[in-house]
C-alpha cells in the first residue's frame, strides 16, 4: 500500500497566494482528480507534489519528506506527464520511451536489467510499436502524447501526476489514453493524481476527487460525494448539472 499526504500545503508567488493551506490524502488505486475553475491552483498543486515549485507545509511519500528523496529514487516513485511537449530533437519513438529508464541508469543491482522489457511492454499497450523507430518530430500532437505516455509507463513509477493528459487532443486520442491510464492503475499497486477540466471525463475515471476554489479546497473524497450539484454551483457560479444535461439533449436524436 502506498500513501500519499499533503499537509497544509501553500504556494505563493511574490504577493500572490495560489494555495493556501491545502491537505489531503491519497492511497494506492486511487484516482484523484483535481478539478475546478481556471486558476483554483490544480497544476500548482501538481507542481509541487513534482517538487518543480517552493512551497510551504509537508508532502510525504510512504511517511517520508519527498523532500529527501534523491532525483533519481524519488523518479523511480512518481512519475509526471506535462499537458504539452516541446520536442527539437530528432529523436525516434523507442529513443524517447527509453528516456524513461533513466532513473535506473546508475546502481542497477548486477543481473539482468528489466529496462527493455519495460520499453516493450510501453510501446505495446500505448499502440506506438509500428511507429518505434519514427521521428518524433514528425508525429501528431496525439501520437507524440502516446509516446511521452509510453515513456512514463517504461518509467514504472507506483504514481503518475498528470496535468491535463489530454488537452487539445481529440475524442479517439482522449477515450485510449484514460483507457491506458485506467488499466495501468489497476496493476498492482498504483495511484494516479490528475489534473482535468472536463468534468464528464472526471466522473467516469476518477474515484476521489479534490474541489479547488481560489487555492482552496472547497471538498474532497470520493468523486459522487464531491461532484455534486451543489458543490459545483458554489464553486462554478453556475448550475453547472442543468448545464451537462443540455448539451446531452443534442445527441438525443
Amino acid at each position: 500500500m502506498i500513501k500519499l499526504s499533503i499537509n497544509n500545503l501553500g504556494v505563493s508567488y511574490g504577493t500572490l497566494e495560489v494555495l493556501k493551506g491545502v491537505s489531503f490524502d491519497s492511497v494506492s488505486s486511487q484516482w484523484v482528480m483535481l478539478i475546478g475553475p481556471n486558476g483554483a491552483g490544480k497544476s500548482t498543486i501538481v507542481n509541487a507534489i513534482a517538487r518543480g515549485v517552493d512551497y510551504t507545509g509537508d508532502i510525504y511519500l510512504d511517511d517520508r519528506d519527498i523532500k529527501t528523496f534523491k532525483s533519481n529514487e524519488y523518479a523511480q516513485r512518481v512519475g509526471v506527464l506535462e499537458q504539452n511537449h516541446y520536442v527539437s530533437y530528432d529523436f525516434t519513438v523507442r529513443e524517447v520511451v527509453g528516456l524513461g529508464r533513466y532513473a535506473y541508469s546508475k546502481g542497477v543491482i548486477s543481473g539482468k536489467d528489466d529496462g527493455e522489457d519495460h520499453i516493450e511492454s510501453a510501446l505495446e499497450k500505448t499502440d506506438m510499436k509500428a511507429m518505434e523507430k519514427k521521428s518524433v518530430l514528425a508525429l501528431s500532437g496525439g501520437e507524440l502524447q502516446r509516446v511521452f505516455l509510453a515513456q512514463l509507463l517504461a518509467q514504472d513509477p507506483d504514481i503518475m501526476i498528470l496535468d491535463e493528459p489530454t488537452n487539445h487532443l481529440d475524442l479517439l486520442y482522449q477515450r485510449d489514453i484514460f483507457a491506458i491510464l485506467s488499466e495501468w492503475l489497476k496493476e498492482k499497486d498504483h495511484m494516479i493524481i490528475s489534473v482535468v477540466h472536463d468534468l464528464n471525463l472526471a466522473r467516469k475515471y476518477g474515484t476521489h476527487a479534490v474541489l479547488l476554489n481560489n487555492g482552496i479546497i472547497e471538498s474532497y473524497g470520493e468523486i459522487q460525494d464531491v461532484v455534486t450539484r451543489d458543490n459545483l454551483k458554489k464553486v462554478y457560479s453556475m448550475d453547472v448539472y442543468d448545464w451537462q444535461r443540455q448539451l446531452l439533449e443534442q445527441w438525443r436524436n
